[in-house]
């Protein structure tokens, strides 16, 4: 595997946290108004990405993209709207639930549903099968989640 690709995930899910807390900032700082926080954030995010789009393909290489689109299943574009949920759900429950929950959470559900689908091949991905060792790792994580969400009220139940 490449470390490379490897630290670049890294400083993607550094960029997750970072952003959350600066969403749920601007979002407090705007009348606790978590919609308009997420749609500011996607906003920025869209002007940053068509920078990059034009930037590398050009206009006439954009349009070409574009002129690609009506030709594709609807469901190829649930991506933008899991996206949206996800950014309005960190932005809504950062400040609720703290970063460190919601983040935590958000890996697990990152990790099992990656495993599966990964090992099934789901949404027309490449079939990896989930190993023993993998799985195993995957659990250590779990574990780790729950010790971070509820491990002080464990520690405090058996000092009594």
């Amino acid at each position: 595997m490449n470390l490379i690709l490897f630290l670049v995930a890294f400083c993607v899910g550094i960029a997750m946290s970072v952003q959350a807390a600066v969403n749920s900032q601007l979002a407090s700082s705007i009348g606790a108004n978590s919609v308009a926080a997420a749609l500011i954030s996607f906003s920025c995010g869209t002007v940053a990405l068509l920078g990059m789009a034009l930037a590398k393909d050009g206009l006439s290489g954009l349009g070409a993209t574009l002129a690609a689109l009506p030709s594709q299943p609807l469901w190829k574009f649930a991506g933008g709207f899991l996206g949206a949920a996800f950014v309005f759900g960190t932005v809504f429950l950062a400040p609720r639930i703290g970063l460190l929950s919601l983040i935590v959470l958000v890996i697990a559900g990152q990790l099992f549903t990656s495993m599966a689908i990964d090992h099934f091949g789901l949404i027309h991905m490449a079939m990896r099968k989930v190993s023993a060792v993998r799985l195993t790792g995957a659990l250590v994580v779990a574990l780790g989640v729950a010790i971070t969400l509820f491990g002080d009220r464990i520690v405090a139940a058996f000092s009594r």
